[in-house]
């Protein structure tokens, strides 16, 4: 399975408008920003800022969370655009703490 474009938000448009007209969740590791989108799937969007590191370790984070969701898009309700931002604590954590920490926050929606 992959994480087609279809499936992600790309434009800074809507990043903006996810943060403007959304709501806001939040845990341990994750802030996650949520709208509903009308559409019959979700969309996903991944912010992570310069302060959690390097490129190297701002890439590997950014690659743990996206297979995170694109593992568990089914578990994952439909009709939402979904911003995530990573806190700093997620470089250290484990991979199964951070999925079950962020299908916590997501299957709550």
């Amino acid at each position: 399975m992959t994480f087609p474009r279809e499936a992600r938000l790309v434009r800074r448009g809507e990043f903006d408008a996810v943060y403007r007209a959304g709501r806001r969740r939040s845990s341990g590791h994750f802030t996650v920003f949520l709208r509903a989108n009308a559409l019959p799937h979700s969309r996903f969007g991944f912010s992570i800022k310069k302060a959690l590191g390097n490129a190297v370790v701002r890439n590997r984070i950014r690659r743990r969370v996206r297979e995170i969701v694109r593992c568990h898009q089914g578990e994952i309700p439909a009709g939402w655009d979904i911003v995530i931002h990573p806190k700093s604590a997620v470089a250290r954590a484990s991979f199964a703490g951070l999925r079950a920490e962020l299908l916590q926050l997501l299957r709550d929606l």
